[in-house]
């Protein structure tokens, strides 16, 4: 499916409406005329003549930088489309005899989609002759949505769709949704010291230890000069 291509701006010769509706850069009103006296207008100022409201009689333009004007048109979708927020409908099952422990369990998973600011679809299904029983899945219903009022209220009433009777749950409007929010980034370890081979250090050590004992040996003493016998 392809997505939807935004409307066409029409803009300085585009503009096909006999009489137009002026207005200049700054918002003020240059009265009703025709298109080409609009475009002579903004051609005089290095501008557009934009129809930037075409339902109206006559459509308004206006006189604005067209490229600039575009922008900001896509920023503000931008800003809008991130301020949305995203729901989604969560369906959990019963069945017409649905224990208590296991109803509880289900009513605060329940609880807690609510609290998340998502909408819950209770659904019960029933199996052959259970159907006969649909007074069953209603009370099982109205007992959740009771239950459950502090987190939402009931937005679609109970009916049923084929074997299965359901009904819509949304949360409570203005309240914060408790979306959990993302875990900050571990910090990075501190680098650590660069360590030397052993090999390497043995290498150092050896060539370092015979200039150690050479510095340690005692100095040899000097050899004596002969001695002289006197003449006779």
């Amino acid at each position: 499916m392809r997505p939807e291509r935004a409307p066409r701006v029409n803009i300085n010769a585009r503009i096909r409406a006999p009489r137009i509706r002026v207005i200049d850069e700054d918002g003020g009103q240059l009265g009703v005329m025709t298109p080409a006296e609009g475009i002579r207008l903004a051609q005089e100022k290095g501008l557009d003549l934009v129809e930037v409201a075409p339902a109206v009689d006559p459509p308004v333009c206006r006189i604005i930088d067209f490229g600039r004007w575009q922008y900001e048109q896509k920023k503000k979708a931008n800003e809008a489309k991130k301020k949305q927020t995203m729901i989604q409908v969560k369906e959990i099952k019963f069945r017409p005899g649905t224990d208590d422990h296991d109803y509880d369990f289900k009513k605060n998973h329940a609880a807690r989609i609510l609290q998340d600011g998502d909408k819950v679809k209770a659904t019960v299904h029933f199996r052959g002759r259970e159907v006969t029983h649909k007074e069953l899945g209603l009370a099982l219903l109205m007992r959740l949505v009771e239950e459950l009022a502090e987190e939402g209220s009931m937005e679609v009433e109970p009916k049923m769709e084929g074997m299965n009777m359901f009904t819509i749950i949304g949360p409570k409007k203005g309240r914060a949704p408790n979306k959990p929010k993302p875990k900050p980034a571990a910090p990075k370890p501190a680098a650590a010291a660069p360590s030397v081979a052993p090999e390497a250090a043995a290498t150092v050590v050896e060539e370092a230890a015979p200039a150690a004992v050479e510095s340690s040996a005692a100095p040899e003493p000097a050899p004596e000069p002969p001695a002289i016998e006197p003449e006779a």
